[in-house]
């Protein structure tokens, strides 16, 4: 990026969130469309501040005179055994806050289309990466190459159709989900369908709901602690406005409620697995035998 467009376009700060992310903050309200890099989402807690004070809130503050077209990104999530300060899952934080967009790509068509969207969005945007899927590899298509491929926020995407359960999630979570609906049907003809969320404010509530219509039980999957989680959203959701549909409660697949350990075989143990979510799928199908 700096040798293409160069010190004018890319600025090399000094290592203090609060002040470059006020800096990029005070920009977009003056017209510019900067995209401020946390090194890490965990660092970016030094600059809640300007994130939710400054951007999230100045639309509404302003009686719809200043706009924030900002875009806050960065690594969030499990990183590989970096201990509790480093290893956080944000989307629950950020997707509360009224004023804020938050998106969470998994595939490069998801990055690639949700970064170019936030990008030309009005408003302050969270893009919550994962560094683990930094060095994945996958197809694009020419749609997704083109220069105007942009992914709507608030429309989730189907990675794999079913109709026996609904495994919703986010981020890396996708691809365990996808193998854990792999060796469902392959170990006991069960066809999970795999929710992508994408865009997790503004949630797919209607895309949600329909899945779940469908296939009558849900599962979440997040790393993020299990208390106001992201699958807590979801299942108020789902209660609310899908009950008569649920043959069994959702289920929900969380990080471990405790900081992240630093020790590798501790820090497998306090985040989701594939047999874990393969696990909670047979409980919900059980659950509704037993009914």
């Amino acid at each position: 990026m700096w040798q293409k467009y160069g010190s004018d376009r890319v600025i090399d700060t000094p290592i203090t969130e609060m002040g470059f992310a006020g800096l990029a903050t005070g920009a977009a309200c003056n017209g510019l469309r900067p995209v401020c890099e946390f090194m890490t989402w965990n660092f970016a807690l030094q600059a809640i501040d300007q994130i939710i004070n400054s951007a999230a809130k100045q639309l509404y503050m302003s009686a719809g005179d200043i706009n924030v077209p900002i875009v806050f990104r960065g690594p969030n999530g499990a990183a590989a055994a970096v201990a509790a300060q480093h290893s956080q899952d944000f989307a629950a934080w950020y997707m509360s806050v009224p004023g804020l967009k938050v998106v969470s790509p998994y595939s490069c068509e998801d990055a690639r289309g949700l970064i170019k969207a936030a990008i030309r969005d009005n408003n302050p945007v969270c893009v919550l990466e994962n560094e683990m899927m930094y060095g994945r590899s996958f197809k694009l298509s020419q749609e997704a190459q083109s220069p105007d491929f942009l992914i709507p926020f608030g429309k989730l995407k189907v990675e794999r159709a079913g109709t026996d359960v609904s495994i919703i999630t986010f981020s890396r979570m996708v691809d365990y989900a996808l193998q854990a609906a792999e060796k469902l049907e392959k170990e006991h003809g069960i066809k999970a369908e795999v929710i992508n969320l994408r865009s997790l404010r503004p949630l797919d509530r209607d895309g949600i709901v329909a899945s779940v219509k469908k296939t009558h039980h849900c599962v979440t999957v997040e790393e993020g602690w299990p208390t106001c989680g992201v699958g807590a959203e979801i299942g108020a959701i789902l209660y609310e406005e899908a009950f008569d549909d649920l043959d069994a409660p959702v289920e929900r697949v969380c990080g471990a409620d405790v900081p992240m350990p630093y020790a590798f075989n501790l820090e497998q143990a306090a985040l989701p697995q594939i047999n874990d979510i393969a696990n909670a799928c047979l409980r919900s199908l059980h659950r509704n035998k037993r009914a």
